[in-house]
């Protein structure tokens, strides 16, 4: 069965779940997006490494990154290979010099270590056509995804960091950052980076 590509497109608060955020993956060559409804935690995972932060100590994905890469196995890529009753299913395809293993995982974490060993992420047609939605404009939004750039404006219309000088907003960062407090981080990150856009 041939592999699609996917590319990261966004990651936003899901409208559709509570606490959830939506995951925005793309096809490489073409025009449709996949959304992935993923946990709080996972999607502070996918984040900091996207926005290359550091956090003050190791989060979980970056353990099994160090544990890996101590005893020399590779994550090569990653594969959403199946989708049951709005579950997807993915397995990250290991290498330890030798031989190929493919171990099951959670999409949301498969995801957050695609980033870190900086591995592909691929999916088949059939997931695509049936969970798959056609953008015309290129954008990241759909009626259940908001895009991250109506994040980036909520966070800043929220009044928080608005008021703040760059300055504020850089130490403010690093104490989030020392705190562990990554959420926050998140936030202050996407004022500055909307301040640079500006």
């Amino acid at each position: 069965m041939k592999k699609l590509k996917l590319e990261i497109v966004g990651l936003s608060y899901s409208q559709t779940q509570t606490g959830a955020y939506a995951l925005v993956l793309g096809e490489a060559k073409g025009k449709r997006r996949l959304p992935i409804i993923i946990g709080g935690f996972e999607a502070q995972a996918i984040a900091i490494e996207l926005e290359k932060m550091t956090p003050s100590r190791p989060l979980t994905h970056d353990l099994f990154k160090s544990f890996a890469e101590t005893f020399n196995i590779l994550v090569n890529e990653v594969i959403i290979y199946n989708l049951v009753e709005g579950i997807f299913f993915a397995k990250l395809i290991c290498n330890d010099g030798s031989r190929d293993v493919e171990i099951d995982a959670r999409t949301s974490d498969a995801i957050a270590l695609a980033v870190r060993f900086d591995c592909p992420i691929y999916t088949y047609e059939f997931i695509l056509s049936s969970a798959g939605i056609i953008l015309e404009d290129q954008t990241a939004t759909a009626d259940t995804v908001k895009g991250a750039e109506e994040v980036a404006v909520e966070n800043r219309d929220n009044g928080e960091f608005g008021s703040r000088s760059t300055e504020e907003l850089q130490e403010m960062l690093s104490q989030a950052l020392s705190d562990e407090e990554y959420e926050r981080a998140s936030k202050i990150r996407d004022e500055l980076n909307q301040r640079k856009k500006s």
